[in-house]
């Protein structure tokens, strides 16, 4: 059975940082791209970052570029998202994503609030 199970949101300052994974089963994980998405109340789901297979090709949105790594552990079939300098604008649920050729799956979520 396929799975994807987020963990590491919680409650940071602005100027905090946090790491989230993605735990993934049930699928050959080193095979396929992944990404983190995320939707703020309100707002439609906006992607966040995504990377290949191999983990060489990265790419991020603008709003976190320079703030967010996207990484990947192909022997341990995790996916991580590593947020330093959190904004209040960065307080969402957020989703990680495996991308087959057909279509999607998504994991249920994690909760990253900022405020102080």
């Amino acid at each position: 059975q396929m799975r994807l199970v987020e963990s590491g949101g919680g409650l940071v300052q602005p100027g905090g940082s946090l790491r989230l994974s993605c735990a993934a089963s049930g699928f050959i994980f080193r095979t396929y791209p992944m990404a983190w998405y995320r939707q703020a109340p309100g707002k439609e789901r906006e992607l966040v970052a995504n990377i290949d297979s191999s983990g060489r090709r990265k790419n991020y949105a603008d709003s976190v570029k320079g703030r967010f790594i996207i990484s990947r552990d192909n022997f341990k079939n995790e996916l991580y998202l590593q947020m330093n300098s959190l904004q209040s604008e960065d307080t969402a649920v957020y989703y990680c994503r495996v991308t087959f050729p057909s279509n999607q799956y998504w994991g249920q979520g994690t909760q990253v609030t900022v405020s102080s």
